[in-house]
């Protein structure tokens, strides 16, 4: 434990890139292997239960203090972070554990079945003798809530440079569902398995944000668009009868999507087809809100598969009967693509020759197969005023905006500028009031930053109300978000906890990505990636808008 509170103190201290990769590589060839298993599943967020809530933790730590607990958390918001709070708190102690980093976590293991007094017994007896680092570190492993600046990519780097090896291939070794608590060390990194091969991705090739005009861009008889589209992006595998989804965030989530077990046996085997998860309730693309039903659950039932089945919306195809063809153009890539479409997916072999590549609308041929499976259209145009008509449609079909490929583009590595743009719709926005805050975090915890909008709504009476629909956090300046900070402290009306409601006065601009309805939110409305366009200082709130205007937001 030691050990690991000096590399979380290290990695806590620097933003330099390779500080952290020379502390986590030398921490990887120093520590006991039991440790480094635990610390590469911590660092990918494969932590075990928290054992005790944080309402027990405020009211223990305060306890120990011997302060009030509203002292506690007027301290916790100023300082933004509770494991950090609590170690700041507790009587100071310069004991140092002899216990390992395993030996804790075995602890708080058994923690979780233990009764609220033992737990507090236990937690009592190491935020007193352990140090200040320790105890932090101590805490944050307890509350399960890591975070250092420290992504898994990075990690694996520091991995690799430790151990020798390649860093594709750890990466995908870390992928999946191991369990820290059994798994060895040479089991994990060390032994080579052919497994860590058979599901090996590519990695994704990113856009940038399109800077200036679409004409900007050259001839438009270079380039190809398709729409850009709301779900999960993902790349499927079908190698040796054996079928692998990751995710763009190295995460293996084959079994939450159980319905592309049907491309084993049909998709041949030694292909890799990248494109986007979305939901298909009804034959027809949902939204992301739909979508979220899906995602994080650790197992999925069948009323859920029927409610909301996924698909794979492909756009690209990366690998065709085991070769990697990421260096043809997207042109070569597109028409094997189609022609594995044709000839694989259309389920009624008598039709093979009407169906050619020309023929058919990709996007809307679900009903003619067994498969989950759609191509995105690819589009062309004659104009770049024809391709500005099409993004303005994006919402009717369920897309962000449009992909620029350009024809003659192999698949590369990573964010790249040049051959591939997004080039997203105008957000959808509405004018709403302020009604609460919170204190921000980081640089911000002293400062009221996050917010909660409401709109207004006429009650059976006849009589208007705000009613709460989106929260943001983020489209200020630093000197507007000063402002609004000193102004709510002057017109808070009530406290909850760490939240104040203030007195309905401010009018603010917020914009939002999409917009579906929702049972789970007091609105009915569920808003998507919310943030503040602008202060409307020019609007009193009566000039609000509605719930009603919000929802004429919603696609049909």
């Amino acid at each position: 434990m030691k050990r690991f509170a000096e590399l979380i103190k290290t990695l806590d201290s620097t933003n330099k890139t390779n500080e952290k990769v020379k502390a986590l590589s030398e921490y990887f060839l120093l520590a006991d292997d039991k440790d480094k298993v635990w610390t590469i599943a911590i660092l990918s967020h494969r932590r075990p239960p928290r054992p005790v809530n944080t309402t027990l933790l405020r009211e223990w730590a305060a306890e120990l203090a011997n302060i009030p607990l509203w002292l506690f958390e007027e301290s916790y918001h100023i300082v933004g972070d509770l494991a950090e709070t609590i170690a700041l708190i507790v009587p100071s102690s310069t004991n140092s554990t002899e216990k390992s980093l395993t030996h804790f976590l075995d602890e708080m293991i058994a923690l979780k079945s233990k009764n609220e007094d033992e737990k507090k017994a236990y937690l009592f007896q190491n935020w007193e003798q352990l140090n200040y680092y320790e105890r932090f570190v101590f805490t944050k492993l307890i509350t399960g809530g890591f975070r250092i600046g420290v992504s898994q990519k990075l990690m694996t780097k520091a991995l690799a440079k430790a151990t020798q090896m390649d860093e594709d291939v750890l990466a995908y070794k870390l992928m999946g569902n191991w369990n820290p608590s059994t798994i060895s060390f040479q089991d994990l990194i060390l032994e080579e398995k052919e497994s860590d091969y058979l599901s090996k991705p590519y990695p994704f090739y990113l856009a940038y944000a399109l800077e200036e005009t679409p004409q900007d861009l050259g001839n438009v008889s270079d380039w190809s668009a398709e729409h850009k589209w709301d779900g999960i992006r993902a790349q499927v595998i079908v190698r040796k009868d054996e079928l692998f989804v990751w995710s763009r965030g190295e995460e293996l989530v084959t079994d939450k999507y159980p319905e592309f077990q049907k491309f084993i046996g049909n998709i041949p085997n030694g292909t890799v087809l990248d494109g986007e998860l979305l939901p298909y309730p009804n034959g027809e693309i949902g939204t992301f809100n739909d979508l979220q039903t899906r995602i994080g659950r650790k197992t999925v039932s069948k009323s859920l598969l029927e409610k909301t089945p996924v698909v794979l919306k492909a756009y690209d195809l990366l690998e065709w009967h085991g070769e990697d063809i990421r260096g043809k153009s997207y042109l070569e890539r597109r028409k094997v693509l189609e022609k594995m479409f044709v000839d694989v997916v259309i389920s009624n072999p008598e039709n093979k020759d009407e169906k050619s590549p020309e023929n058919i609308d990709f996007s809307h041929t679900f009903e003619m197969t067994n498969l989950p499976l759609l191509l995105s259209k690819r589009l062309q145009f004659d104009s770049w005023e024809e391709v500005t008509v099409e993004r303005e449609r994006s919402r009717e079909v369920r897309s962000e905006g449009l992909m620029l490929k350009h024809n003659h583009s192999p698949y590369q590595v990573g964010r790249k500028k040049g051959d591939w743009w997004k080039w997203k719709v105008e957000p959808l926005t509405i004018d709403a009031v302020l009604t609460y805050a919170m204190r921000g975090h980081g640089r911000r915890s002293n400062l009221f930053t996050d917010y909660t909008f409401a709109l207004w709504q006429t009650k059976e009476n006849g009589e208007k109300e705000l009613v709460t629909f989106a929260k943001a956090y983020s489209g200020l300046t630093d000197a507007e978000f000063r402002e609004v900070d000193a102004w709510i402290k002057k017109n808070t009306l009530e406290r909850f906890g760490p939240v104040r409601s203030v007195t309905p006065h401010h009018v603010f601009e917020i914009a939002f990505e999409g917009i579906a309805l929702s049972k789970r939110h007091k609105s009915g409305v569920a808003t998507r990636f919310p943030r503040i366009l602008r202060w409307r200082k020019d609007k009193k709130i009566e000039e609000a808008n509605t719930l009603e205007d919000l929802r004429t937001l919603i696609p049909n």
